[in-house]
């Protein structure tokens, strides 16, 4: 876990993280006007703030990757929100804050 306010390390992803990408697909599709046919997440790396910033590197598709900041309220009944998306990256880009 990040300490508060900071980035933390890069880790392999996992189920949950999967299903927060999932979660927030349709966001995705709406703010990039393109369709998603592969979509897996490979690592990511949080940011403890009023709530949490999930930072993860996505696959898209052969050579083709994606970052996502996934926002995740205290609050359990508010949606995920997808608060920014990098495009265009590759598969040794680095995980950073944006």
């Amino acid at each position: 876990m990040a300490m508060c306010g900071g980035i933390g390390s890069s880790n392999s992803a996992d189920a949950e993280v999967q299903q927060i990408i999932e979660s927030v697909k349709e966001q995705l599709i709406s703010k990039t006007n393109q369709s998603i046919d592969f979509y897996t997440a490979v690592s990511y790396s949080t940011q403890v703030v009023a709530g949490t910033n999930f930072f993860v590197k996505v696959k898209i598709g052969d050579n083709k990757y994606i970052h996502m900041r996934i926002f995740r309220s205290l609050h359990p009944s508010e949606d995920l929100e997808l608060h920014g998306i990098q495009e265009n990256k590759t598969e040794t880009d680095d995980l950073t804050y944006f």
